[in-house]
């Protein structure tokens, strides 16, 4: 039985009796195999799971598609059911921010204002901070996030160390459709070209990753993904990099991380792929 909540009151009274372990799935809604993947690997990890549904406008910049954002809360709750999630969060914007914004938000540091930060300003800042009440009001002992945004997991990750929050943050593999597309809510704006222009994002990091693992270097990897972004293709490059795991630094061998964002007609989508750099094939 999944029991909806939708104020503050009522989230601490259904927590109240708390026993076992707590797992916390957040979303934004618009449910699909890719937020079930992470359900499961909640159920797996804790006694309970609890999910929170929530539109953030802290996230959305002036231009952004706030309005038009999928919001489908039954099917959603139909979802929620099928995973075995016992309670869902679903609070009203001005549950969440009685105030109206907030005038204090977590400061992302560098990495806010890279990549996703730099086409986005004040995205992390609206990510983290509607991130850190969610943990502040559920007291979770695990969330899960999934790869997909990377970028955001990595965030989230660093602002749990920095602040010393008794929260374990874990990472759930993005969800494919079997022709490489990345699971996303925003798929759903895509037209049918539209769609397999998509494709190119998927398609770039699989050249790039191959590029890395037959030992070509990093440049030659980050070369042969840029290649696929040709004429034609239907996406428009934002950005494409490879960088180590916790995107800081530009790795030489081992484990490193490719990322990719893009236009596809009037949505933008990203897209990563865990890159493994082999040493340099020998010449000859």
């Amino acid at each position: 039985m999944t029991e909806v909540v939708r104020t503050r009151a009522e989230l601490a009274a259904r927590l109240a009796p708390r026993t076992g372990t707590l797992a916390v799935v957040m979303t934004m809604g618009a449910l699909h195999s890719g937020h079930e993947s992470l359900l499961r690997a909640a159920r797996d990890r804790a006694d309970a799971v609890l999910a929170t549904i929530f539109v953030n406008p802290l996230q959305f910049g002036p231009n952004e598609d706030f309005d038009r954002y999928p919001r489908t809360f039954d099917a959603d709750l139909e979802v929620c059911r099928a995973a075995g999630v016992e309670t869902v969060f679903a609070p009203s914007r001005p549950e969440i921010y009685p105030e109206g914004e907030p005038m204090v938000r977590v400061d992302p540091g560098p990495l806010g204002a890279e990549l996703e930060g730099s086409t986005r300003p004040g995205h992390f800042a609206g990510v983290l901070t509607v991130v850190l009440k969610l943990l502040n009001l559920v007291r979770p002992d695990v969330a899960l996030f999934g790869e997909k945004d990377y970028q955001q997991l990595t965030m989230i990750r660093r602002m749990v160390r920095d602040l010393a929050l008794d929260v374990e943050i874990v990472g759930v593999p993005t969800v494919r459709e079997p022709d490489g597309l990345a699971l996303s809510s925003r798929n759903r704006y895509l037209s049918g070209p539209e769609r397999a222009a998509a494709l190119t994002l998927s398609a770039a990091l699989r050249v790039g990753a191959d590029a890395a693992a037959a030992g070509r270097g990093a440049d030659a990897a980050l070369a042969a993904a840029y290649r696929t972004f040709g004429s034609g293709t239907g996406a428009r490059l934002d950005y494409l990099v490879l960088t180590d795991p916790d995107l800081g630094t530009a790795p030489v061998t081992g484990p490193a991380r490719m990322l990719v964002a893009a236009w596809v007609g009037a949505t933008r989508l990203i897209d990563n792929m865990p890159v493994e750099l082999s040493p340099a094939a020998p010449e000859g």
